[in-house]
């Protein structure tokens, strides 16, 4: 069951700016990347079930971050039915990610008043999503679309509220021409956790760019 609210998870969404992403089979490599970015100052994390019993490591990660971790906000992204995403949600899922706009998905997680994300690629289907009770829209694949995009979208849309999930970097001048064009949140994966760092297992490393990166976005956002 959710431990957060679908209000509160998109207010942490909207107030750091940032949601990391991440997936190993690894649950002991999966706690200390966790524990990592959130000493780092992260407080959302989303785990992008993609493998066999990806459940099993989140249910356990989950598990983790409510003995350990106050206020870590635990969701799950890669969802792609209404099955799953019950599964996740009956294991601890705070939000939900797809990479396409599901009804069924809106459905089950509406039942249960969990936030949910849809990847969406039109104007038409952002707005569908909204009709559907949608807080934060997921746009994906982010670098295909681009700034240029969202910024298109927030014109005759203000209200509308958009999380890019790819083409994000850690780097000031990508987060800038991002958080420009009017984003609520990014959501980083390899950019942010790299292979180098799981390699190496440089979590102090990682923490310090987690830190560096939601100081860059907080300083973009008083200007």
């Amino acid at each position: 069951m959710a431990q957060f609210t679908r209000i509160e998870v998109a207010t942490a969404m909207k107030e750091t700016g940032m949601i990391p992403l991440f997936f190993s089979k690894d649950l002991e490599l999966s706690k200390n990347v966790l524990k990592a970015c959130y000493d780092g100052g992260a407080r959302l994390m989303e785990f992008t079930a993609r493998g066999d019993f990806a459940h099993e490591v989140f249910g356990e990660l989950t598990k983790y971050a409510i003995k350990e971790l106050p206020g870590m906000i635990m969701g799950v992204g890669s969802v792609t039915d209404a099955a799953a995403a019950s599964l996740y949600m009956q294991i601890g899922a705070n939000f939900i990610v797809t990479p396409v706009l599901r009804e069924d998905i809106a459905l089950v997680c509406n039942r249960r008043k969990v936030l949910w994300s849809p990847g969406c690629g039109t104007l038409t289907e952002i707005a569908r999503a909204e009709e559907l009770g949608c807080e934060i829209v997921k746009l994906f694949p982010g670098e295909i679309y681009g700034p240029q995009f969202i910024k298109g979208i927030k014109g005759p849309c203000p209200w509308t509220s958009i999380m890019p999930t790819g083409g994000v970097s850690t780097e000031r001048d990508n987060l800038k021409t991002w958080f420009d064009a009017g984003v609520t949140c990014v959501g980083i994966g390899s950019q942010l956790i790299s292979a180098a760092v799981l390699e190496s297992k440089d979590y102090a490393g990682l923490t310090q760019k987690v830190k560096d990166t939601l100081a860059i976005i907080s300083d973009l956002r008083k200007k």
